[in-house]
């Protein structure tokens, strides 16, 4: 049964460690990160960016390739060695050591060029399978924006990628599921977004925004959906 959706980015600079002195710099948008994790039950199901895997609940990384060997698990028993992960693994790594040591999480990844439909079918089978378990099951959105929002930003300056940002962030804000559903090449959490779409479906949620905003020229966002009224039935 899914109980709650978190959405957060995936910016190695939530790891303080990673960032030494600058860690204050992103004091909030850490906070915000951890507290939309920290709204899950102990099952966790992570949706990001990477070759298609469905990574389980042994892995252990490490982000010895992001400046400092911080090694992540995915569950509390992780006794495997230490192997790459996608940063979307290692980020829900991090995370769930930070909020919830006891929590065990799965991480599915999806490429980044999967069509819109794909993902969003994905997204609905992911949400019939989670509707067939008995268990409290969370899921975590790790998805950043647009890369293109200053001059300084990973992808450069694009002007109309604010725009684009602004109706991201408002559709994240108002968990509106269907805006999600086929998201411009600009948004790079777009196929994980896509999946959101089809998990969250037609029914009725409440979202939660902690966070908005591109410190680096991306664009982040971190929130909570939570189930609200049913959806009322067609006629």
């Amino acid at each position: 049964m899914l109980t709650a959706i978190a959405i957060i980015p995936s910016p190695p600079v939530l790891v303080p460690e990673l960032v030494g002195s600058a860690a204050g710099e992103f004091t909030e948008l850490r906070a915000a990160a951890l507290a939309a994790a920290g709204a899950l039950p102990p099952r966790w199901v992570a949706v990001g960016t990477g070759s298609p895997a469905v990574i389980d609940g042994g892995a252990v990384g490490s982000f010895g390739g992001y400046g400092a060997d911080v090694t992540v698990s995915l569950s509390a028993r992780a006794d495997a060695p230490v192997t790459e992960l996608p940063l979307c693994a290692l980020i829900t790594g991090w995370i769930r050591g930070r909020v919830d040591p006891a929590a065990t999480a799965e991480v599915r990844c999806f490429p980044a060029d999967i069509p819109a439909g794909e993902a969003v079918a994905a997204g609905a089978q992911l949400r019939a399978e989670f509707d067939r378990s008995p268990q409290r099951i969370g899921v975590l959105i790790v998805a950043d924006g647009c890369a293109t929002l200053t001059p300084a930003a990973p992808g450069g300056f694009d002007p109309g990628a604010e725009a684009i940002q602004r109706d991201l962030d408002a559709a994240l804000a108002a968990a509106d599921a269907a805006a999600l559903a086929d998201l411009p090449d600009a948004v790079v959490g777009r196929a994980p977004l896509a999946v959101l779409s089809g998990l969250a479906g037609r029914s009725q949620w409440e979202a939660r925004e902690l966070y908005r905003g591109a410190p680096l020229g991306v664009g982040y966002f971190a929130g909570i959906w939570l189930p609200g009224e049913p959806a009322p039935c067609d006629r």
